[in-house]
């Protein structure tokens, strides 16, 4: 699987170098009036790359982090809950004299 994923990287990058150089034309792009930004082509298109994905990056780090965190509070509680159900039982007490819970039954005359 690792050779595979090598593979997709090495031509993607073969792919994205040789768009570079076919696309190495300076470009004139106008930011606001009166503000013009001259650049090549890749640099834009790895800028324009850069804005949209960054953000879409960091909320998915949040959420991974919010989502370890939950998952590891849950483990904790779990092993807590398993730790006491296998705990040894209190004896139970001794008792001098029996108890009858149960009610006498109204059939039965004393």
């Amino acid at each position: 699987m690792g050779i595979l994923r090598t593979i997709i990287w090495v031509l993607l990058t073969a792919v994205l170098v040789i768009f570079a150089m076919a696309n190495w034309l300076a470009v004139t792009v106008t930011i606001w009036p009166g503000q013009v930004l001259d650049t090549k082509l890749p640099v834009l298109i790895l800028a324009s790359f850069l804005i949209g994905s960054v953000p879409m990056w960091i909320a998915l780090r949040t959420t991974r982090w919010s989502l370890k965190r939950r998952l590891d509070a849950s483990e904790r509680q779990l092993a807590d809950l398993r730790a006491l159900a296998n705990r040894p039982a209190d004896p139970a007490p001794a008792a001098t004299t029996p108890v009858n819970d149960i009610p006498p039954s109204p059939l039965e005359t004393p």
